[in-house]
């Protein structure tokens, strides 16, 4: 019987009411599939409201989603399972910077939440600023920061929420001036940055990281010239943090769409998002690869935006202001 761990959540915008209520057209529905199959298990309208429809999986850790703004500006803490929810106390330092990326992260040491807000500027290379928020304090505070050249995310960091892995948030970014891609790792118990090799890897493909299997992964999206097509390959970091361990794991393909963002789920499996403007509504479509089968299947009911994050039931509660029950 397949358990919790099994099963992916995916948030989408879907601009229609659940099909048991009568609902603004604008309702942000979390749908729960099998992680392995895609099956459809329920869908639940999310509780509280945004005023923008560009919205996000920060993460999901131990029972609790993280949904924020496309300008971070509104963060909520969410256990679906109690039917409870929390918004977070704004920073004051929001706003200084005009670019960020955030993570939801477990803190061992202190059994502890975290939200990690990390910001850059797009002209002042150097000036990154690192926020963190607790959970048990309920409060945001500066983390310091250095680096010796400066830096940018990689845009499709925010498709995804950032992979927690060895006790560290990652996301892509890009070295300014000196080319060539990184991956940024925030060490949530340290509090502290630092970068790691990727693999060796055309500079032509889009890369993503995610967790595959335990494992810090990287997969990579691009065209192969000789077959006019496009092939997707997943590499592994199988020594976290060893940068001669990464292998490549699988090479899939042909695909004759093109790809907008890919999700690895935690037991192996591979969501795909296409471009396909044959679909009515969206011009989107999904698809579910079992990397050990390679049996695909497709989901043609899922609209966009949408976003992917595992989700694990739990009975945890929120403390602490702002805490809503419904």
């Amino acid at each position: 019987m397949p358990t919790w761990e099994d099963r992916c959540r995916i948030a989408t915008w879907e601009g229609r009411p659940l099909a048991d209520t009568v609902a603004p057209s604008d309702t942000l529905v979390c749908t729960v599939a099998l992680g392995r199959t895609f099956d459809r298990i329920s869908e639940v309208r999310i509780p509280f409201d945004f005023d923008s429809e560009s919205v996000q999986i920060v993460g999901s850790c131990n029972g609790l989603l993280c949904f924020a703004t496309s300008g971070g500006n509104v963060i909520y803490l969410w256990n679906p399972s109690i039917r409870m929810f929390k918004r977070l106390p704004d920073s004051k330092r929001l706003g200084k910077l005009d670019s960020f990326q955030l993570g939801f992260a477990y803190h061992s040491e202190n059994d502890d939440y975290k939200v990690v807000r990390i910001s850059h500027s797009q002209l002042r290379i150097h000036e990154i600023v690192s926020e963190v928020y607790t959970l048990s304090s309920d409060s945001w505070k500066k983390v310091v920061i250095s680096l010796t050249i400066g830096i940018f995310f990689w845009h499709q960091n925010n498709y995804l929420p950032a992979p927690l892995v060895s006790g560290a948030l990652h996301w892509v970014a890009q070295n300014r001036g000196v080319g060539g891609r990184v991956i940024l790792s925030f060490d949530v118990n340290s509090e502290t940055l630092r970068k790691l090799a990727l693999p060796k890897y055309s500079t032509h493909a889009s890369p993503w990281i995610g967790l595959f299997k335990g494992k810090l992964a990287l997969s990579t999206w691009e065209y192969n010239y000789g077959n006019s097509d496009f092939q997707y390959c997943i590499w592994m970091m199988k020594e976290y943090g060893v940068v001669e361990s990464w292998n490549k794991l699988f090479v899939i393909g042909s695909f004759k769409q093109n790809i907008h963002w890919s999700a690895l789920t935690k037991d192996g499996s591979v969501i795909l998002c296409f471009v396909n403007h044959r679909v009515e509504r969206t011009g989107f479509e999904f698809v579910l690869i079992d990397t050990d089968t390679l049996h695909e299947k497709k989901d043609p009911d899922i609209t966009y935006p949408s976003y992917v994050a595992t989700f694990k039931e739990s009975l945890l509660l929120l403390d602490g202001a702002n805490v809503v029950s419904y």
